[in-house]
């Protein structure tokens, strides 16, 4: 079990940042159902696992802060570490 650490803040940021081409300073803190969506995917490719995330925990990742808690948790579910 373990694994790498889950992105903290700064790296959700920069992975949002792809999304568009924008820089980190272009990146709001509430998130829209399409930069989620790209979120998740570069979170995947990037970890090698496949999250499974409900309708109800999709929504808890409305904003930036939201998204850093929630793949924190659903990555160490992916992962059998929770």
């Amino acid at each position: 079990m373990g694994g790498p650490t889950p992105p903290d803040r700064h790296q959700v940021v920069a992975m949002l940042a792809g999304f568009g081409d924008r820089g980190p300073d272009q990146v709001g803190e509430v998130l829209d159902s399409l930069e989620l969506t790209w979120l998740v995917a570069q979170v995947e490719q990037r970890y090698g696992v496949e999250l499974e995330l409900s309708d109800e925990v999709f929504a808890g990742m409305g904003t930036v802060t939201g998204a850093v808690d929630t793949l924190a948790t659903a990555l160490d579910r992916a992962r059998g570490d929770g």
